[in-house]
């Protein structure tokens, strides 16, 4: 374990082994607060918390310094909290356990949280450093950002001082973020009467689809990686309509901004179609292979046997719920047409949960574009609206609209051709960022994202990229460095 502390730069890495060791999914950064708050006073900082449970932090400008532009460093606190269905892990009490993979750190069977701990981690060690120039400087690191960005939309005016904001919650070194997606919450909801399981021979059977990559619905909703949901609605239609089974429930997924990598449904089978039940999906497994190699290379679906449940979803509710499913706009909708190689449009099918009498399915869509973002949460409204559930829409934010003249942004792209010999690339990023929702409560905010490069946040595949972050952190304190003067 110890292996993380060895990492270059050492400042950097210590701060995260030291996140790693505390517990913080979104919903339980009581832990983490308290740390962050902890360390900057111990610094002799000015350290709080603000009304939304956000920790500022305040560090004056090295002399000399004083004249510049003060400067907001930005993160959130917490991490999504994913693990792989055979790992053992209580994130409200385990800390993350990382090994190193050549060049890439890892975390062992669950997300590392180096999205998004390792901007956390490189503001400490600003925060820390003696040696550093920089103007008036402003720690905003925010709270659950991976459940709605509450942290952000939480900020009240007035709380900060600075003209300049850099977040450092993007995954790609070498990539300056000036712009981003917004977003929408649809929820769709039925409450029915349970009906008792049906005195016929019958056989309960669990059909479980696992073994999917998943990852961020933001940053890799565009590589066509399967959704478990999405899958396992297909499967169960084909189920109903070839052995006119019944369902029992179904779920799948536990975050809005991740794509589901596991989901089960448990359905009730004539005793004479166990045969031929076995082979179908054998046969099935195989079809959903071939159909998604070679993006998905462990992809599998199999029958349990289970007991009996006492309850069935009603033939009406169970036609109409999986038909929703199976309609519903799942995926990249469409690309920024003057940027075809960026998504514009997407919605992410995150959480089904049917059974017990209640049908909970929870859908978070994207889009860079207000009027087309309006547009796919009308549609996926009426998707359900038709299968008779309630629609609710919420947490709904506007993108982060680019501005290609920006000060800070000239200054770090000649910053980084100067340092490293080659031109940033510039773009949009079609994950949400809480850029935008900072940028509404503070108008005229200077802003720019960057990180270094994980893979596949959201996921217990999230991994990054060791190298990376000694030149994140290195053009973080260039930047500081050449910050424009007031």
């Amino acid at each position: 374990m110890d292996t993380i502390l060895q990492l270059a730069p050492q400042n950097v890495w210590k701060h995260f082994y030291a996140l790693t060791r505390i517990p913080r999914p979104s919903g339980h950064c009581e832990q983490v607060t308290e740390y962050l708050v902890d360390f900057g006073r111990k610094l002799g900082l000015e350290s709080r918390v603000d009304e939304a449970g956000n920790v500022i932090i305040r560090k004056p400008a090295t002399p000399g310094m004083e004249n510049r532009k003060g400067v907001i460093l930005q993160a959130h606190m917490d991490m999504v909290p994913q693990k792989n269905n055979d790992t053992v892990h209580d994130f409200t009490k385990d800390p993350i356990e990382t090994w190193v993979d050549g060049e890439w750190l890892k975390a062992k069977g669950t997300t590392l949280g180096a999205d998004n701990g390792l901007g956390v981690a490189a503001i400490m060690a600003v925060l820390e450093a003696t040696d550093l120039k920089h103007g008036p400087l402003e720690a905003l690191i925010t709270k659950d950002e991976e459940t709605g960005m509450y942290g952000a939309f939480g900020l009240k005016p007035g709380e900060l001082d600075g003209q300049i904001l850099l977040n450092l919650d993007s995954e790609e070194e070498g990539e300056l973020y000036i712009g981003c997606a917004g977003g929408v919450d649809i929820t769709a909801t039925l409450e029915y009467k349970e009906e008792e399981t049906p005195a016929d021979p019958a056989v309960a059977r669990k059909i479980t689809l696992k073994g999917l990559r998943g990852g961020h619905s933001g940053l890799e909703i565009n590589e066509g990686r399967a959704n478990a949901n999405k899958l396992l609605a297909r499967v169960t239609h084909d189920l109903l309509m070839e052995f006119d089974c019944r369902l029992s429930s179904f779920e799948g997924g536990n975050m809005r901004n991740a794509i589901p990598r596991e989901a089960h449904a448990v359905l009730l089978f004539d005793a004479t179609d166990v045969a031929d039940l076995e082979d179908y999906i054998r046969e099935y497994q195989d079809t959903l292979s071939a159909e998604f190699d070679p993006i998905e290379s462990g992809i599998r679906l199999y029958l349990e046997e289970v007991p009996m449940p006492a309850t069935v979803v009603p033939v009406e509710i169970q036609d109409n719920v999986i038909d929703a499913l199976m309609a519903c706009q799942n995926g990249v909708m469409r690309m920024i047409p003057t940027v075809p190689d960026t998504v514009e449009t997407s919605s992410n099918l995150a959480i089904v949960s049917v059974g017990g009498g209640k049908v909970d399915i929870r859908i978070l869509a994207r889009s860079s574009s207000d009027s087309m973002k309006d547009f796919l949460a009308d549609s996926l409204e009426a998707c359900f609206s038709m299968a008779g559930m309630k629609v609710e829409l919420s947490g709904a934010y506007s993108g982060w609209q680019p501005d290609v003249h920006s000060p800070i942004l000239h200054a770090m792209t000649t910053s980084y051709r100067q340092q490293f010999g080659n031109e940033p690339a510039v773009k949009v990023i079609h994950a949400g960022l809480e850029c935008g929702i900072i940028g509404a409560t503070y108008p005229g905010l200077d802003m720019v994202s960057f990180g270094p490069t994980l893979r596949s946040p959201h996921s217990p595949d999230e991994r990054a990229y060791i190298p990376s972050v000694a030149k994140f952190y290195a053009f973080l304190v260039a930047t500081l460095e050449q910050t424009p003067l007031k």
